[in-house]
């Protein structure tokens, strides 16, 4: 990679980037408590914590995302892709 590549940036803030399977569920809503994500829903309607969403990311069973960590804690972010329709904090919430 070319250290004057600033467009290289955003990617090198990932821990890790998994290759996700050809049947990988989208993200597509959070699962907040007085304001913090607690969890995704999935595209297939499932309801996942933050450690299982880690877990199956790493695990290629979800697309769009790699594993950020903050303070020692693994979460999930979008990958970055020009759209800003499909970042995690641009989805709507549901109820647990």
């Amino acid at each position: 990679m070319d250290n004057n590549d600033l467009t290289q940036l955003p990617m090198m803030s990932f821990k890790e980037i998994p290759e996700p399977k050809a049947d990988a569920q989208p993200i597509v809503a959070l699962v907040k408590e007085s304001g913090r994500v607690i969890g995704y829903q999935l595209a297939d309607g499932r309801i996942i914590n933050k450690q299982e969403g880690v877990s199956l990311a790493k695990a290629g069973e979800i697309q769009g995302v790699g594993i950020a960590t903050r303070k020692g804690n693994e979460y999930l972010r979008t990958l970055p892709d020009g759209e800003d329709n499909n970042n995690l904090s641009n989805l709507p919430t549901v109820k647990n």
